[in-house]
């Protein structure tokens, strides 16, 4: 999962009528990350190869220190999750890191082969960083069957086990955060079954130039998943997911996705904003305020897709799609056409480009 190369990506962006459409790279690197990231940490002290050095340096760590993995290293976590249960646990304002893009390395790879991972990472207070790490999950799998037995075949999913059924299997997260501020950069996570970065909690967030593939377990199986959280997601490289960015709605939530790539695989709709009816909660609420600007969807499954009334509302601006047009790339749902119509009454949609699989380079 982790050993292929990431293809070529050709021409990510296009100009319409004198403006830009699409996800260009910026100064810091290539959308991704990888060989030419410029924002890369050295080390300052002994680097760490192993799990219990690992260990020891969060235990040690205090605000402002960098744990460096040597770029070699492949710390495998399985067996003491089993055991011990054990949560990496990073305080606020710690950066793990290694060096993914530097030379031939493809930076130090932690992972988890246990299938109940609930996370691998937890950061304990704001400010925590990951970057130029490879963090990978012990499920990169679809599970189709598993979800045909629980749900059934067909909308409404009648004829299955049911949700008792289908969460007896478990399921993983790569990293986790109730605080401010997480940054996770130029890192690749891959094979978490529930979300590869799950914010729970928290402003701030700010998720860039990444490979961000294969969390694509059916039902859940999210890149960047929020909670009651904000974030700005912005140049990365997105495949194999089933929601690349994926949202519950509560209200105190909402993301900024722009100048991402979907590569073309995709189990789902890309982007995703859940309403109230997702949560059975009484209302008609999509989380506070979206702006999805400058991606490029590679993806012929549907770009984005709002179940609910945002507050203050949904800005799409100038993307790149690999649909033919607007009512194919973006789906508006709601149990009733009332709820529909006020959530195209906030839909400001305009200077996108469509055709992006045919006409890319």
């Amino acid at each position: 999962m982790f050993n292929a190369q990431i293809p070529k990506l050709g021409k990510t962006w296009i100009e319409k009528e004198g403006v830009v459409c699409g996800a260009q790279p910026n100064e810091m690197g290539p959308i991704g990350g990888g060989a030419g990231y410029q924002n890369q940490i050295e080390p300052r002290n002994q680097t760490i190869r192993t799990l219990d050095e690992l260990i020891d340096g969060l235990r040690e760590a205090q605000s402002g220190d960098t744990l460096y993995l040597d770029g070699g290293a492949e710390i495998d976590c399985t067996e003491r999750i089993y055991i011990e249960q054990l949560v990496l646990e990073v305080p606020g304002g710690v950066t793990v890191a290694s060096n993914r893009g530097q030379g031939a390395s493809q930076g130090a790879l932690i992972f988890s082969d246990c299938l109940r991972t609930r996370p691998l990472f937890r950061a304990m207070g704001p400010k925590v960083r990951f970057s130029g790490l490879r963090i990978a999950g012990p499920n990169p799998k679809r599970c189709l069957e598993h979800h045909r037995r629980s749900f059934g075949v067909e909308p409404p999913w009648k004829g299955g086990l049911g949700r008792d059924y289908y969460y007896k299997f478990p399921v993983s997260d790569g990293i986790e955060t109730c605080h401010a501020n997480l940054t996770v950069d130029n890192c690749e996570l891959g094979g978490w079954s529930h979300a590869a970065i799950y914010l729970k909690e928290g402003t701030g967030h700010h998720i860039h130039h990444n490979s961000i593939h294969h969390n694509q377990y059916n039902g859940l199986g999210y890149g960047v998943s929020h909670d009651r959280a904000f974030s700005l997601i912005e140049y990365n490289l997105f495949n194999f997911n089933r929601h690349s960015i994926a949202g519950t709605g509560n209200p105190g939530s909402g993301y900024e996705a722009c100048h991402n790539v979907e590569l073309g695989e995709s189990l789902s709709h890309c982007f995703d904003m859940h309403g109230g009816a997702d949560r059975k909660d009484g209302t008609n609420i999509a989380g506070t305020w979206m702006k999805v600007h400058h991606n490029s969807f590679g993806s012929q499954e549907t770009a984005l897709v709002v179940r609910g009334e945002p507050d203050e509302g949904i800005r799409v601006e100038s993307n790149w799609f690999y649909h033919r047009s607007e009512e194919e790339a973006i789906r508006i749902g709601g149990w009733d056409d009332a709820v529909i119509s006020l959530v195209k009454e906030k839909l400001q949609s305009k200077n996108n480009a469509f055709g992006y699989r045919s006409e890319r380079g």
